[in-house]
C-alpha cells in the first residue's frame, strides 16, 4: 500500500502544447507518450463507490496492473488516497490477490468477485516528465484521450502532478509556477468520478444550494475553520464544472461560493490575523468583480490565471496550515477550543445584527438595501449551524429565507410582517439542547 498524493489539472489544447517548453526550466527526465487503457469495475449496486473505493486494471505495453484506490480526501485539485497495486499476467480481475484486510469486515471476497463487472474505460496517451524541485521528485503526466461507456464518451486532457519523493509543499510551490503558463484549471473530479457520471446516464449536474455545514460536535475551532473554507472551495469547483458544461445559472452559484469563502475568513478573523489571509481575500474580491462583468463567460473565468491561482493558493493555505506562522500561542490555544462554543457566540452576534438591521427599517425600499447583508449573514449561519438539531436550524433559517426570497422577487407588501416573524424566531443555539 502507498499513499498517492496528486494534483490534477484540466488542460486546454494550447497549454498542452506549451508544457514541454515550460518544464525545460527544471532538471527532468522525459518519457515519450505511451498508450494506456484502464478498465474500471463495479457491482450493479455501486458497492465499491459506497465504500469510497475504485478498482481498475491498467494495460500498457502488454503489461497489466490491478489497482484499488481506497479512502482518502480531495481538496481543491489535491487528491490523497491509499493505493494498492498488483502486477497481473493478463487483463483478468483477481481481487483475491489484494490484501484481505483492506475490505470491510465480513466481506465475502469470492462473492464480491462474481458481482464485479466492467463499468467504463479510459483510453489515453500519457507523456511524463520526472522533475526535480528542491529536494523532491515530482512526476508530471500529460494525458490526452477519452472516458468511455457503451453509450457515452467524454474527452480527456489532463496534467497530473504526483509526488514521488520529498515534500508536499515542494509540489504545491511547483504547481504555482507551472500554472503561470496558462490554460490549466484545478480538477476536483478524478477520471473515475467522470466515468461514474457517464455510466449513470451522463445526466446534467444540478445546481446545489449551499448546505448547512456538518462538523463533528467535538471539533475544534481550527477544524471548523478548515471545514468551512474547504466547503466553500468544493462548492466553487462543483459549480465551475456545471457552468463549463453549459448551465449559465451556475455562474451565480460560483459567486455564492466566493462569498462563502469571504464569510469564512470574516468569521475567524478574530483568531487568525487579517494579514494571514489578506492576499487570498483580495483575490476573492477581484474574482467577484470579474463575475460582475456581463461579458464574462465560463471558459474565460474558470481558466483565468487569477481563478486558478486563487484555488491553488487556498488549497496550499489549508493543506500546509499557513495561518500558523502568523499567530501567537494565545491564538493557537483559542483555535484548539470548542467549535460548538465558538458557534454559540458567533450565532448570537449574527442574530443580534439581523434583529437590529431589520428592526430599524422605516421604508420598504430599505429592505432591498439590506439584501446583501442578509445574504451574507445567512451564509455565515450555514457555516456555523452544523452541530445543532437540524430541525431547529431549518425552522430558524426558513423564516429568514422567506424574507430573503420576498426581497429578491421585489415584493413590497408583506415585507415588514415577514421581518417581524423572522426576528421572533427563538435562537436554536440556546433552545436545542446538547450538540449532536
Amino acid at each position: 500500500m502507498t499513499i498517492e498524493i496528486e494534483l490534477k489539472f484540466i488542460a486546454t489544447t494550447h497549454s498542452a502544447e506549451k508544457l514541454a517548453e515550460t518544464l525545460a526550466a527544471w532538471p527532468h527526465q522525459h518519457q515519450a507518450a505511451r498508450e494506456l487503457t484502464n478498465i474500471y469495475f463495479e457491482t450493479d449496486d455501486n458497492q465499491l463507490r459506497r465504500w469510497d473505493m475504485g478498482l481498475r486494471i491498467r494495460g500498457v505495453d502488454q503489461r497489466y496492473e490491478m489497482t484499488l484506490k481506497g479512502g482518502g480526501k480531495t481538496l481543491g485539485g489535491l487528491h490523497q488516497r491509499q493505493e494498492y497495486n498488483v502486477d497481473l499476467d493478463e487483463a483478468t480481475l483477481d481481487i483475491a490477490r489484494l490484501p484481505a484486510d483492506i475490505w470491510p469486515q465480513g466481506t465475502d471476497i469470492a462473492a464480491l468477485q462474481q458481482r464485479l463487472q466492467p463499468l467504463f474505460t479510459t483510453h489515453f496517451q500519457r507523456e511524463t516528465w520526472l522533475v526535480t524541485v528542491g529536494s523532491s521528485e515530482i512526476e508530471v503526466a500529460f494525458d490526452r484521450g477519452e472516458v468511455l461507456t457503451d453509450a457515452f464518451s467524454e474527452p480527456l486532457i489532463e496534467v497530473e502532478l504526483e509526488l514521488k519523493r520529498g515534500e508536499r509543499s515542494d509540489m504545491l510551490g511547483f504547481a504555482q509556477k507551472l500554472i503561470a503558463m496558462g490554460g490549466l484549471r484545478m480538477g476536483s473530479l478524478s477520471k473515475a468520478a467522470r466515468g461514474y457520471q457517464l455510466a449513470q446516464g451522463n445526466q446534467l449536474r444540478p445546481i446545489r444550494a449551499f448546505p448547512v455545514l456538518k462538523v463533528d460536535a467535538k471539533a475544534t475551532v481550527e477544524e471548523g475553520m478548515i471545514a468551512a473554507l474547504s466547503a466553500g472551495l468544493n462548492h466553487w469547483q462543483y459549480h465551475e464544472e456545471v457552468w463549463l458544461r453549459g448551465n449559465t445559472s451556475a455562474q451565480e452559484a460560483v459567486r455564492e461560493a466566493l462569498e462563502v469563502l469571504r464569510q469564512a475568513f470574516a468569521l475567524f478573523g478574530a483568531l487568525v490575523p487579517r494579514k494571514a489571509s489578506s492576499e487570498l481575500r483580495q483575490k476573492l474580491t477581484t474574482l467577484e468583480e470579474m463575475l460582475n462583468d456581463e461579458t464574462v463567460n465560463a471558459e474565460t473565468f474558470c481558466f483565468s490565471p487569477l481563478s486558478v491561482e486563487t484555488q491553488l493558493a487556498l488549497t496550499h493555505w489549508l493543506i500546509e496550515s499557513q495561518w500558523q506562522q502568523w499567530i501567537d500561542e494565545k491564538s493557537k490555544a483559542k483555535l484548539q477550543g470548542s467549535f460548538k462554543r465558538f458557534s454559540d457566540i458567533m450565532l448570537a452576534r449574527i442574530n443580534a445584527d439581523l434583529r437590529e438591521t431589520f428592526n430599524s427599517i422605516k421604508q420598504p425600499n430599505e429592505y432591498h438595501d439590506k439584501a446583501t447583508r442578509l445574504s451574507r449573514q445567512l451564509l455565515a449561519v450555514h457555516l456555523l449551524a452544523g452541530a445543532y438539531t437540524p430541525e431547529a436550524v431549518t425552522l430558524w433559517l426558513a423564516a429568514w429565507q422567506q424574507l430573503q426570497l420576498a426581497i429578491q422577487s421585489h415584493q413590497e407588501n408583506g415585507l415588514t410582517w415577514l421581518a417581524v416573524q423572522a426576528i421572533k424566531q427563538p435562537g436554536f443555539w440556546k433552545s436545542s439542547g446538547p450538540a449532536r
